[in-house]
């Protein structure tokens, strides 16, 4: 493991460093590592992306974001099989997977895609997201870079939550888990509203921050607070 693990995982969180400085240096040090242009790590639930924990840069989070609305991408379908999933072409073989998150993220700069599961068995705690603005996929030694930097970040994740009280989340958990929650009742709010069942819902939320350009939390909010409502009689108009 690259000598930047070793300090990363060394220096744990709360000794000389925040959890977010550790994850911080974790992402950015797998720029260099793995020969990629951005970085993220999401955390990941049974039921699907729960949010964004951090990011190198801005197309970072947009990937991330796309995905947390869309419900689809790379790193949703690599945490539901538990292993890698390898896009080095994103513009030429994603339409057929994931047509909603390929045209936005391509037209976001986004050209190829590797997202790596961070999970203890069947247990599901995030992903890290990898992406370059060139196609092309990782050699060898980048891909066992990239698995190192997926088993640290999940050693990291790990020991955020064993330093955590009993029975409660970490601190940079839980801003991801509140806003998965939230989503979970704006969808609750939804289906009241429109009279369809929660699937349907959580579509009708998903399309609305799509088709808005808007983070998915940002809009759920909008219909908890009732600026935004999905009664059949409704424009849909914020």
């Amino acid at each position: 493991m690259r000598q930047i693990l070793l300090e990363v995982l060394t220096d744990p969180p709360g000794r000389t460093s925040t959890a977010a400085q550790v994850m911080q240096r974790l992402v950015t040090a797998a720029l260099t590592a793995v020969h990629v242009d951005g970085a993220s790590v999401a955390l990941m639930t049974a039921a699907g992306h729960a949010g964004l924990l951090v990011a190198t840069d801005g197309p970072s989070a947009e990937l991330e974001n796309l995905q947390h609305s869309l419900g689809e991408g790379p790193c949703l379908d690599a945490s539901r099989a538990g292993r890698p999933v390898l896009e080095p072409d994103l513009g030429r073989s994603g339409m057929s997977h994931w047509p909603g998150f390929t045209s936005s993220a391509t037209a976001a700069g986004i050209a190829a895609v590797f997202a790596f599961p961070l999970q203890v068995g069947v247990i599901r705690l995030g992903v890290l997201d990898l992406y370059r603005t060139i196609t092309g996929s990782l050699e060898p030694l980048q891909l066992a870079e990239a698995i190192d930097f997926a088993a640290a970040a999940t050693t990291v994740l790990l020991d955020l939550q064993h330093s955590a009280p009993l029975g409660e989340l970490h601190p940079l958990l839980a801003v991801a888990a509140d806003g998965h929650r939230e989503v979970h009742q704006a969808t609750g709010m939804i289906s009241v509203q429109a009279a369809v069942g929660l699937t349907e819902a959580l579509l009708l939320l998903r399309a609305r921050a799509y088709a808005a350009e808007r983070p998915l939390l940002e809009v759920a909010k909008d219909v908890l607070n009732r600026r935004l409502t999905f009664y059949p009689e409704d424009d849909h108009d914020e």
